[in-house]
């Protein structure tokens, strides 16, 4: 297993514990991405989405956990859903594409 690749875990178990607040309010938070250098790319989605308070939960919330009980987080960073890049991914070969 990777550095990364457990640091996203350990990014992902952490989540867990906040994720139920979350969900009480009909959203979520993924995983967008997590480098090398300990930054870690998250995506509120559902009714968090958009919402004026999610960074306020992003920030005092969210990263203040990661930042608390993950080692090696060195940043949590928002990307809004309209902003991910899709180009670097391929669709499967049983998806028509128009």
């Amino acid at each position: 297993m990777t550095a990364v690749n457990d640091l996203y875990d350990r990014v992902d178990k952490a989540l867990d514990e906040i994720r139920p607040y979350i969900h009480s309010h009909a959203g979520d938070v993924n995983i967008v991405d997590v480098s090398d250098e300990g930054t870690v790319k998250l995506q509120m989605v559902g009714t968090c989405h958009g919402c004026p308070m999610s960074m306020l939960t992003l920030r005092l919330g969210i990263e203040r956990i990661l930042m608390d009980k993950v080692e090696g987080v060195t940043s949590v960073v928002s990307i809004p859903p309209d902003e991910l890049d899709f180009e670097g991914f391929e669709a499967d070969d049983d998806t028509e594409t128009s």
